[in-house]
């Protein structure tokens, strides 16, 4: 069967269209993105503004224009933490359901940390045992771990790279100043609301990052290997000493010129330093020197859900 994923997510409006029955690899045929940064139309109240809603309904008729134009059998839409959060979120949400017919579930962090899990687990499969998941997104981090398909703890942190960066970095490019206030926030809200909860765990045989923004940060500090099988997609990884050395590096740009590094495409540029200094604070936290990158996350967790459910 065709399937639809909608993502209305803080950063963009991202719809996959792929071929997919029970107990198969579902098989991308088509995508359309658009970039609404939904950060930037907050206001004082938290409620986003005429002109967000606006964007956002427009984002959602497009996706569904392609869609519909693809022939999709089932739609799974769905709407992260900017949504959850915004004061103004149900009168939204009701909106785009009466001018697009699209009627979005809003996920919990926690929701969004167990199906981005989900996916992890298929993709590395059993044999990869306890595992400890970083996923980023442009409202908050989620932090899982667990040797099962659905972890043990989850956790949703205000610590996205789009969320940070309208509160951090007033300026562009941010000061030196700015990203060290960045790095100790993200590092007491990680002390104070995830730490202590995986102190029990055993130790972790993977760690993995999802996300696009550690995909992109991959891209430019990371290095990738072939799979071990010598067949598969090759292993991406990204250690800690290398990101760390990006960093300034990334900070002394204006988000402009990002856009002409390896890996950072222009959706990313606004927010790609803020990512990576919570993506360092994380991983320091955490004792992490390098991780694995997944090209599954949330978007493919949905999609196996309700595949399992079928089953």
């Amino acid at each position: 069967m065709r399937l639809g994923v909608l993502d209305v997510g803080s950063n963009t409006v991202h719809l996959i269209v792929v071929d997919a029955h029970p107990g198969a690899r579902p098989v991308p045929q088509a995508s359309h993105k658009s970039v609404l940064r939904l950060m930037r139309y907050l206001e004082p109240d938290g409620s986003i503004s005429e002109e967000g809603v606006t964007a956002i309904v427009g984002a959602i008729a497009a996706a569904m224009e392609v869609a519909r134009r693809e022939g999709i059998d089932e739609l799974l839409p769905m709407a992260t933490s900017a949504l959850r959060e915004a004061a103004n979120g149900e009168a939204v949400l009701a909106r785009v359901e009466e001018q697009t017919g699209v009627a979005l579930r809003v996920l919990t962090g926690e929701d969004e940390g167990r199906l981005t899990f989900l996916a992890i687990r298929r993709w590395y499969g059993w044999s990869s045992g306890n595992i400890l998941l970083f996923d980023i997104g442009g409202g908050s981090l989620e932090i899982a771990a667990g040797s099962d398909e659905f972890p043990e703890v989850a956790v949703s942190l205000p610590l996205g790279a789009g969320r940070t960066t309208v509160q951090f970095f007033p300026d562009d490019p941010p000061t030196p100043e700015q990203m060290l206030e960045l790095r100790a926030h993200s590092r007491a809200v990680m002390r104070a609301d995830a730490l202590p909860l995986f102190e029990h765990l055993p130790p972790f045989q993977h760690v993995v990052g999802s996300s696009k923004t550690i995909r992109s940060l991959a891209r430019l500090a990371g290095s990738s290997r072939p799979h071990a099988s010598g067949a598969g997609e090759p292993t991406v990884t990204l250690r800690r000493a290398d990101l760390k050395d990006w960093i300034p590096r990334l900070g002394q740009l204006p988000a402009e010129a990002r856009q002409a590094l390896p890996g950072i495409t222009p959706d990313r540029t606004f927010q790609i330093v803020a990512g990576a200094v919570v993506l360092h604070s994380v991983m320091k936290l955490y004792d992490v020197e390098e991780l694995e990158v997944s090209p599954w996350a949330l978007r493919e967790g949905i999609l196996l859900r309700y595949l399992d459910g079928l089953e």
